[in-house]
């Protein structure tokens, strides 16, 4: 046993706090391009001139090959090892390709001819998902150089939930309160503006992130030894055959990201705050009323992670989005829903307000505590095999988590044609109807909670707590010290006991 204490404070790679807290921006600066991306569809259909379904059966196609791009991107990442390491180049060449095509996509489509726009847009758009696929990859795949301490792990997820409330509800008041009445709608204006902002701080987040792993990504973090691992594509199912903890949390995820993607959509929130509620302007106050509950809840629950493990803290918060929001919707399905207002305090909007604001907060933990548990799932994949392949990990994790999410954007889509919208997405002056209302609160709050059932289930199989995963970084840097001492790399194929 002291031999094994003594190898795991010899290999224990741990990081200082800003550097998780720069490389945290990895992951905002690609999720100011999903923001913003999330307004395609109204681009489209309005700048553009495209249909609804057509438009939501491209985004859906383009979903899936995203998701494709993945498996390729991680293939490539495990094979580099350049003189900048393995994952600076990738975060850089993505953040331009994504600056690049953005620009062209948003400002170019519709002044082409219209026998031409659906095939730009289509080719531009593929483009613009191999830059995000390069840089996303990096934030999962990293993480495992950052550092290997199950306590400082969490920690990623505190400053990752802090910078997404300000990306996404942020953005939302932006957009909400500012863009919308100043330029009377989704219009070529509004896009150029609100593009401006995030590729200019997209490319910020960026340099600061990759200063943040610049010592970190070398070799010698590289898994058990220092050298580049080989792989093949027929290395990718042995993995996801073997690895539980791997399937378990890409089925826990993946039906969050899918819910999560159903109230991205820019139709959803102009449906429940904008016609149901009658405020769209609603969605902007409403957001920036949940960034402190969401942060308490979001720290409370890291220090409870450091302590007990990110499966633990995951399952609690998917309780409490699923227990919140179902109370949320049984008492909009009580209420006259236009009475509620911030102008007129009433006990109605209160209590609206109140379970609507913590429900919403533990949805929002749920999904930032992901990322580190990518890293303990390709930690777990080493202990098993002696190989360091976390590209391979994080985009198994990204294919089938965006494959299924992608469902998301045409769900939305097919779904609004069957109640009449087939031309365009309903707009905020839109009459409220039974068909609307009613598939308003099915898209809200309906596939959302049958998506955190099945998260719970998922993680009743998930077997890397916090004693687990204690369990793996020792052995595995007691292990790394003989394959370091013997200057050899174990077969994927592996499945035995390395310490044999």
């Amino acid at each position: 046993m002291e031999t094994v204490n003594n190898a795991t404070n010899e290999f224990k790679n741990r990081a200082k706090l800003w550097q998780i807290g720069f490389f945290a921006l990895n992951n905002t600066a690609t999720n100011l391009y999903m923001f913003i991306i999330g307004f395609v569809s109204y681009y489209a259909t309005g700048v553009a001139g495209l249909t609804v379904v057509i438009v939501s059966t491209v985004l859906m196609a383009m979903r899936v090959f995203d998701g494709i791009t993945d498996p390729l991107i991680g293939y490539i990442i495990d094979k580099t090892n350049s003189k900048i390491g393995k994952f600076r180049p990738y975060m850089i060449v993505g953040n331009i390709i994504l600056a690049g095509s953005v620009l062209i996509m948003f400002n170019v489509t519709h002044r082409l001819p219209e026998e031409f726009q659906l095939l730009f847009f289509i080719l531009i758009y593929g483009v613009h998902i191999i830059g995000y696929t390069c840089q996303t990859a990096c934030t999962r795949a990293a993480q495992t150089v950052l550092t290997n301490d199950p306590k400082q792990r969490p920690l990623f997820s505190a400053f990752d939930a802090s910078y997404n409330l300000v990306v996404f509800i942020g953005g939302q008041v932006l957009v909400a309160s500012y863009l919308v009445p100043k330029y009377g709608g989704f219009n070529n204006g509004l896009f150029v503006e609100l593009n401006t902002y995030a590729v200019i701080l997209s490319a910020i987040f960026t340099v600061l992130a990759v200063i943040a792993i610049w010592s970190k990504d070398q070799t010698k973090f590289f898994g058990f030894a220092e050298k580049t691992v080989k792989t093949k594509f027929s290395d990718y199912w042995p993995v996801i055959k073997r690895n539980r903890p791997l399937q378990m949390l890409v089925i826990a995820a993946s039906t969050d990201k899918f819910a999560f993607q159903i109230l991205r959509q820019p139709a959803v929130p102009i449906m429940f705050f904008g016609i149901l509620l009658g405020d769209y302007a609603l969605s902007g106050t409403m957001s920036l009323v949940t960034v402190v509950p969401t942060l308490i809840i979001t720290y409370v629950g890291i220090a409870f992670a450091r302590k007990t493990g990110l499966k633990k803290v995951f399952v609690l918060g998917t309780w409490g989005a699923l227990v919140f929001f179902a109370l949320t919707l049984g008492y909009l399905l009580m209420i006259d829903t236009t009475t509620i207002s911030f102008s007129n305090l009433t006990f109605t909007t209160i209590l609206f307000f109140t379970l609507y604001t913590v429900g919403y907060s533990f949805s929002g933990f749920t999904g930032n505590a992901v990322i580190p548990m990518i890293a303990d799932t390709s930690d777990f994949e080493t202990h098993v095999t002696g190989r360091y392949v976390p590209g391979m990990i994080s985009t198994i994790f990204s294919f089938i988590d965006k494959a299924v999410s992608s469902l998301a954007i045409a769900a939305v889509g097919f779904l609004l044609a069957l109640i009449g919208f087939r031309d365009e997405f309903p707009q905020i002056d839109e009459p409220l109807t039974d068909s609307l209302f009613t598939m308003t609160l099915f898209l809200y709050f309906g596939i959302p909670i049958l998506g955190w059932i099945i998260s719970l289930i998922a993680m009743k199989f998930y077997v890397l707590d916090g004693e687990k995963m204690k369990q793996i970084q020792q052995e595995i840097a007691e292990v790394k010290q003989h394959y370091v001492e013997k200057d050899a790399i174990p077969s994927l194929s592996d499945e035995g006991d390395k310490k044999e």
